[in-house]
């Protein structure tokens, strides 16, 4: 990457994409599936004008998963570098051990698809990852960002 590339991704006025770790008792983060894609991903989105990160994160963690948590229960991260056209406010939330079983989960955003011109959910499967399946699982700039800090 040029420093271009490197001074751009730091600009504090990029869009701003906030999400949340959800931890379980393991130490292990809750990943859901992007649909027609190969890779797994945070439950994250992008942050509404007026909107504050933390109402973001848990907007798409319920969007995304069906979970709601206390706001009290959210533990900020931080800002990261994700993308030269966007940054990511990230926050921890550790979970009951009533969550390991995921089946109840249920993404509730859609895109529609370009083939069928249907309805689709955002992420279409829900799993625990460790530090290492993110290695495998995740994009490189989600790796790098999720591997960067302490769950």
């Amino acid at each position: 990457m040029d420093n271009g590339a490197r001074d751009l991704s730091k600009r504090k006025d990029l869009p701003l994409s906030c999400g949340t770790l959800v931890i379980n008792a393991r130490g292990e983060v809750l990943l859901c599936h992007v649909t027609g894609h190969d890779l797994w991903d945070l439950p994250k989105g992008m942050q509404e004008p007026g909107e504050p990160a933390i109402g973001s994160a848990r907007r798409e963690l319920h969007e995304e998963t069906g979970l709601e948590f206390a706001e009290s229960l959210f533990i900020e991260i931080g800002r990261f570098d994700f993308r030269p056209d966007k940054r990511l406010h990230l926050f921890r939330v550790h979970a009951p051990q009533t969550l390991m079983d995921l089946g109840h989960l249920r993404c509730t955003s859609h895109f529609i698809d370009s083939q069928t011109g249907r309805p689709r959910p955002e992420m279409d499967g829900f799993r625990w990852a460790s530090r290492s399946d993110v290695r495998q699982l995740c994009g490189p700039n989600m790796q790098r960002v999720l591997l960067s800090i302490h769950w």
